[in-house]
């Protein structure tokens, strides 16, 4: 299947599906407002999507897996709710609309995200036709991916970078934590659902590991060379919050080639698998070069 039909099959899958799992929840209606309001607003869906390639590749049908995919792009969600916040980013624009808290306020953003974020965990802890193990297994590697260790953890360390400079590998140890770790889990997550081997799945990592620095590499460049019209937000805020970034660091072409190493090293650790990784590719290449 070519990407741009793959792309836009699961895209409107993902939605629906995430469209499904708030309205069926019994909640105040400004929470379920407010946690629609952003999910609902577009995004490229890449974590989903890249958890839906693996499955695609090993030629794998699985039930659960857009319930999976939600999961993840509730998480994905909920840190960009809480990013956008007077307190973290103070940003007033998300995918070319007002941010959460500019609709609804600050106390709703802030709940709408914690909502995100402990629903994702019970709709895999619910998933009816995964193993007990495996439920086990990708409760526990998301816990780690989106808390102290990854997500969370990462979030502090760019909050803490602001304001004094950064050496590459403090900047490296940001993005994969902040960035990398979430979209790793996705792909990693896809392996254990397609009932991958164990030792693959080491080799998933290691391709997300490379594919999270790429897109955050792609994003510092686009924060410099993108217009907001573009970007669906804030141009220039790196800059604007003096913040290390690749083109800060090590300028923009040599940030560029930074990008195209991190793309390649991806595509070649996807070699050390069999079969065909066409989808994956092609998901590498879109990232490098997209414009949003």
């Amino acid at each position: 299947m070519k990407l741009t039909e793959f792309r836009q099959q699961k895209e409107i899958a993902v939605q629906e599906e995430l469209g499904r799992q708030i309205q069926a929840l019994a909640i105040p209606a400004v929470l379920k407002e407010s946690m629609n309001y952003s999910l609902q607003a577009g995004g490229k869906r890449i974590r989903p999507i890249l958890l839906l390639a693996v499955l695609e590749e090993k030629g794998v049908q699985h039930p659960d897996a857009l319930k999976v995919a939600c999961a993840i792009e509730m998480i994905h969600t909920y840190s960009l709710i809480h990013d956008d916040l007077p307190s973290m980013d103070n940003d007033d624009l998300r995918r070319g609309q007002p941010t959460n808290h500019k609709v609804y306020g600050e106390a709703a953003a802030i709940l709408a995200g914690d909502a995100l974020l402990t629903y994702s965990f019970g709709l895999i802890a619910r998933l009816e036709t995964v193993p007990a193990e495996d439920r086990l297994r990708l409760i526990d590697l998301l816990s780690t991916a989106a808390g102290a260790e990854g997500m969370v953890g990462g979030q502090v360390l760019d909050m803490e970078g602001e304001e004094r400079k950064l050496s590459l590998e403090e900047l490296e140890q940001v993005h994969q934590m902040k960035t990398g770790a979430l979209l790793t889990y996705s792909i990693v997550a896809g392996a254990v659902l397609a009932g991958c081997p164990p030792g693959e799945i080491p080799v998933y990592a290691a391709f997300g590991r490379h594919l999270g620095l790429a897109f955050q590499i792609q994003d510092d460049i686009l924060d410099v060379t993108g217009s907001s019209a573009e970007l669906g937000k804030t141009a220039g805020k790196d800059a604007a919050s003096d913040k290390s970034t690749y083109p800060g660091l090590l300028t923009l072409p040599k940030a560029q080639e930074k990008l195209v190493h991190h793309a390649e090293a991806a595509k070649t650790a996807l070699q050390k698998l069999p079969g065909d990784h066409l989808l994956l590719e092609q998901l590498t290449d879109l990232i490098v070069h997209r414009t949003s």
